[in-house]
């Protein structure tokens, strides 16, 4: 990371930007906050119009540090080929390791592979399977196209930004902001900790329902992932 970046330098990200200075009230006459309102607005209609009629998809998150050699990889890609087959496309954040992976698989069965990229203090380059790329600058703009284009949420093995998403879908389904929606995480051995100590933390001290875990499932098989989605929101239409 360079002295740039570190103190606030030209390197600063359009999120950085925005949350860098205390809040301050506006007012519709400064020129910098309308040009970023119209930056956000353009961004969020861009998305909107790109991915208008997409048909059902399935969000897909995990870790961007995982080689293509790591038996993780080739799990992911075929847990997006198997939904693929089964009639969904394929979201992920565009770039390297788990995402690629998805994005692999969906092209693998002729599948819509869609990567939503972020702008990063280093940059993020899109993978190469990608039908649909958009770039964003603003977080809160990207995690709007994962859940309003997608009917489910896969996660697979990764790090906080993975553990962001699903736990902003499991908050997003506690508070009945969206209609029942699948989460599954894929790999028990690297889930079960999480899992034990939300059982264990979060319902053993009544901070939870039992009711809040219902649409989370773990599960190692690939098929098993697209059953858990299915028997929820049943299968897309073929023909």
């Amino acid at each position: 990371m360079d002295d740039d970046h570190l103190h606030g330098g030209p390197t600063l990200t359009a999120d950085e930007d925005l949350l860098a200075e205390p809040p301050s009230a506006l007012t519709v006459d400064d020129p910098a906050e309308v040009e970023r309102l119209d930056r956000i607005h353009a961004e969020i209609t861009a998305g909107f119009v790109a991915l208008d009629g997409l048909g059902p998809a399935v969000s897909i998150f995990g870790s961007a540090r995982t080689s293509p050699d790591e038996p993780s990889y080739e799990t992911t890609r075929t847990v997006a080929r198997r939904l693929g087959e089964a009639g969904f496309s394929i979201i992920t954040g565009g770039g390297p390791g788990m995402m690629e992976a998805a994005n692999r698989g969906a092209r693998d069965v002729g599948a819509t592979s869609v990567g939503l990229n972020i702008e990063l203090p280093h940059e993020q380059r899109p993978n190469e399977h990608l039908d649909v790329s958009l770039d964003f600058h603003y977080f809160f703009a990207r995690r709007l196209m994962f859940v309003r284009y997608a009917c489910a949420f896969v996660n697979v093995p990764g790090g906080f930004g993975t553990l962001d998403e699903m736990f902003e879908a499991l908050t997003l389904i506690q508070t009945e902001k969206i209609e029942r929606f699948p989460v599954v995480l894929v790999g028990s051995d690297y889930w079960s900790g999480l899992l034990g100590w939300m059982d264990d933390q979060m319902l053993g001290r009544g901070m939870i329902d039992p009711a809040d875990l219902d649409d989370l499932h773990v599960t190692d098989d690939p098929d098993g992932v697209v059953e858990a989605i299915t028997s929820v929101v049943g299968r897309p239409p073929t023909g």
